[in-house]
Order: structure tokens, then sequence, then C-alpha cells
């Protein structure tokens, strides 16, 4: 066989096994999404630019695609939590809670990280709220459902934040638990300049 035709041959075979799997992984990818997956990556983009309306809106229509799309729920959740729309984010986070603990499966380790996102979440509500004893108690549960979701912000938010050690959902918990233990007219549970510091967490 001339050695140029079979160079050619190798050469197209070798491009048409990479367009073949190049289409295999672009379907692969779109197969795997749910419904709603789209419109929660869209209103967490909106959600980090802060345009509060536009995230609810496509959260909002990822429950029209999914209802109970754990994204969207917690999507929602943290647009209340940045309003301070707090009672919507408790019942939100509540909803969420209650829905993961109904349907999680033993392997979905994006859901479990999902569940103790929620619980951290909405204990940092409660805190913001005065109410320590429950945000200890969803603290302590967000603990032990994922600490590793829940271990605090990577160096990513470190950096953009300029918060390099930031306190975690262990170290408020421990504090408040410190706190509690004390007679009430020593406690020191509010200190508004770090607590609004404090970030909402998202399952990674």
């Amino acid at each position: 066989m001339n050695p140029n035709v079979l160079r050619r041959f190798i050469t197209y075979l070798i491009v048409a096994t990479f367009a073949t799997g190049l289409v295999w992984v672009v379907i692969l990818h779109y197969q795997s999404q749910q419904p709603g997956d789209f419109e929660v990556k869209q209103g967490s983009q909106r959600l980090d630019d802060e345009l509060y309306d536009e995230a609810l809106a496509h959260f909002d229509k990822a429950l029209d695609e999914m209802p109970n799309h754990r994204g969207a729920l917690m999507g929602r959740a943290l647009v209340f939590i940045e309003r301070k729309q707090y009672e919507l984010a408790v019942a939100e986070l509540t909803h969420l809670i209650g829905h993961l603990e109904q349907s999680l499966e033993a392997d979905d380790r994006t859901g479990w990280a999902a569940l103790a996102a929620a619980y951290a979440n909405r204990g940092i509500v409660h805190d913001r709220e005065g109410r320590h004893e429950a945000a200890l108690a969803d603290y302590v549960q967000a603990l032990k459902v994922d600490e590793g979701a829940v271990e605090g912000p990577g160096w990513i938010n470190k950096l953009l934040y300029g918060t390099p050690n930031p306190s975690t959902i262990r170290d408020r918990a421990r504090y408040i638990h410190e706190q509690l233990k004390l007679p009430e007219e020593q406690r020191v549970l509010r200190v508004p300049q770090l607590d609004e510091l404090e970030r909402a967490y998202k399952p990674r």
C-alpha cells in the first residue's frame, strides 16, 4: 500500500475516533442533566451577581420543570437569606430538609451534601435571628450528615471575600455551646460586624 495513502487513512481514523468520542461526551452530558438543571445553573450565576429577582425567576422555572428540585429549593433559600427574608428562608430550608430526608438514597453523595448545607444554612438564619439553641442543633446536625460539605469556603472564596481563616460551622457550634453554658448575663452570642461575614453554604 502507498505509504501516503496509509498515513492519510490513519489520520482520518484518528480524527474520526476523536470526533465520535467528543459526540458521545456531549450526548452523555446532556443525558445526565435532569429537568430544571439548566435553570438552576442560570439562577446560581444570577445569585452570584446579586441579581436576586432574576435568580428567583430561574429557580422558580426549574421548580416548574421538576417539583422539589433540590438545587432550585436551595437557590430560593439563598436568595431569601441574601435579602434578609429570614422567615421565607427558614420555610424553604425546612421544606428542602424534609424532602431530602424522605427521598435520599444511601449512595447519593451530592444529596447528602445538599442536606448538610440546608441544615447549616438554616442554622445560620437561626443564629442571625438570635435563636441560638436552634442554630446549635442545626449546626450539629449538618456536621453529622456531611462534615466535609460544610467545612468552610474553598480558597477561591477566601481570596474573593478577604477572609483567609473564616469561622467554620464546627467553630461556631463549639462557640455557641460554650457560651450557652455561661450565665445568661455573661454570654456574648452576637457580634454583628463578624456575624455579617458568615456566608451561606452551597453544596459542593
